[in-house]
């Protein structure tokens, strides 16, 4: 079998579990996205070197304990503040020219902040109205998808100058304005067509998703370059690990949820 058609079926089978389960129930949602989220740590904890134990027990248990207080507005607030401090670390460590290794500090820091509490908002977006809406994170995940799919073939085609050479080479600045351009498309056509919010509110998300999903994108980089590695796994044949496919969402989805937040307080 060719890399091309494995990367295909690969790509298929996780789009169809992703899909199929958030879809079939909320308690299916969370339970995949739980499962997720076990995997995303196991392969950080590679990438940093640190034993997976103990951060499989935290991780675990701190996805649960929050997802059990689901109703508690003020938790999902300090949730949201957590996350975004750690995210402004991460962004200041993607453009630190040293390529130095995380003390242990900052290797917990990251694992909670990083991998931990995005993957908790993750699960918090579909309830922003209060009751499960499966259109709304899948909507995310497509404008994430277009944006990845849209930079890659612009910046093939056209692509001339680096983005961010140090740390991904094969990124460029055309590419990026592609995959932007056509994930404001993209939320157009999924706020007609969904009957989401309004076209302003999915354009701005889209914004939103092409901006920090290449963030995202990046800083997952700038971790597998220290660790030395092309991919956070091979859970996923062509595709790498689940923090590989994951690495944009985790980084949009405290944004989005910031986002909500403002326009339900606004309202």
């Amino acid at each position: 079998m060719n890399s091309t058609l494995t990367r295909a079926i690969s790509g298929a089978v996780y789009i169809v579990l992703l899909i199929s389960a958030t879809f079939y129930s909320s308690n299916s949602f969370l339970l995949f996205f739980g499962i997720l989220l076990l995997i995303a740590v196991t392969e950080f904890c590679k990438l940093v070197h640190l034993k997976n134990i103990v951060p499989i027990a935290i991780s675990a248990g701190l996805f649960i304990l929050c997802n059990l207080s689901n109703t508690i507005k003020t938790n999902d607030i300090l949730i949201l503040l957590a996350t975004l401090l750690v995210s402004v670390k991460a962004i200041v460590f993607l453009f630190d020219k040293k390529n130095k290794p995380l003390d242990s500090l900052s290797k917990y820091v990251y694992l909670i902040g990083y991998i931990v509490l995005p993957f908790v908002l993750i699960t918090k977006i579909p309830f922003v109205e209060n009751n499960y809406n499966p259109n709304i994170i899948l909507s995310i995940f497509i404008l994430i998808w277009v944006n990845d799919t849209f930079a890659f073939l612009v910046g093939k085609t056209y692509g001339k100058h680096k983005l961010f050479e140090k740390v991904s080479p094969k990124k460029t600045i055309e590419g990026f304005v592609g995959g932007f351009i056509f994930s404001i498309f993209a939320g157009i056509i999924l706020a007609h067509f969904l009957m989401l919010q309004s076209y302003f509110h999915w354009v701005f998300i889209a914004i939103l998703a092409s901006v920090f999903g290449t963030l995202g994108d990046l800083v997952e980089s700038k971790f597998k370059r220290i660790a030395n590695v092309k991919d956070s796994g091979t859970i996923m044949p062509g595709h790498g690990g689940v923090l590989d496919r994951l690495d944009s969402v985790i980084f949009v989805a405290p944004i989005v949820f910031l986002f909500y937040q403002i326009i339900y307080y606004v309202s």
